[in-house]
């Protein structure tokens, strides 16, 4: 153990002793071990060395090449999934691991829950973390059932929303081993938020609720996205997750 916590150490890893701990707790054998002590240190994410990640408290499966939910977004989730009701209908779009809709489905048992990503391998261990539900493969509503529309009382994403030129300043641990579709907002960030509420109307019900993550200084942006798209909205923040929150309704 104390080879380990020294190598990662060496390697930069801040919370040495626990990763050394998490690491040699999941690993099956001795060799198991020293390999992913090795992945570590070349600088991939702990999720991916580990192949889970707690989130919630759930221990959810993390593929390697997916992206790892992340902190702050526990409070997206929870803000969304206080407002199911037992046989609501729940869609997570840009779902990636299935992190959120995994979340909802522990907090209402009797939900219909529907999630989509575009990329492949996230789809696949969405399916992974999911199972029961439907897990779809496509850009944003697309792939999500005709039957659906005007039905959804709560479509939640965590949407890409790092500005293009900001990728590049992102820790390796993300700019090197998650999609990149999964982090790249375009030029301001906002990019698929606008286009996630533009189509919003045609799936929320009555009363359904969207929800989205953004960062501090985009929230003006994101505000003016929700009205354009003919949409209400709510702004909510955490101090503590450091996380803002737009809630939208028609």
């Amino acid at each position: 153990m104390a080879v380990a916590v020294s190598r990662l150490r060496s390697a930069g890893c801040v919370f040495a002793e626990q990763e050394a701990d998490l690491i040699t707790a999941t690993a099956r054998t001795p060799e198991e071990s020293t390999s992913m002590i090795r992945q570590r240190c070349s600088g991939y994410p702990l999720e991916h060395v580990l192949g889970w990640a707690w989130f919630c408290g759930l221990r959810l499966t993390v593929d390697p090449g997916v992206f790892v939910p992340r902190p702050r977004t526990e409070f997206l989730v929870h803000r969304a999934a206080a407002l199911l009701r037992p046989g609501a209908i729940a869609v997570d779009v840009c779902c990636g691991s299935g992190a959120l809709g995994a979340v909802l489905a522990a907090t209402q048992p009797n939900l219909t829950l529907h999630a989509a990503d575009i990329d492949a391998a996230s789809v696949a261990c969405a399916r992974r973390n999911l199972p029961g539900h439907a897990v779809h493969q496509g850009d944003l509503y697309a792939p999500i059932p005709d039957e659906l529309r005007e039905h959804v009382d709560v479509l939640v994403a965590n949407v890409p929303y790092v500005p293009t030129h900001r990728i590049a300043l992102l820790p390796p641990e993300a700019r090197l081993h998650e999609p990149r579709q999964a982090l790249d907002g375009g030029a301001d960030g906002l990019d698929i938020l606008r286009r996630l509420t533009a189509g919003a109307h045609e799936w929320l019900a009555p009363r359904g609720r969207l929800l989205v993550e953004v960062a501090e200084g985009q929230v003006e942006a994101a505000r003016a996205a929700f009205v354009t798209a003919g949409l209400s909205y709510q702004v909510v923040t955490s101090a503590e997750h450091d996380a803002n929150v737009l809630v939208g309704a028609l």
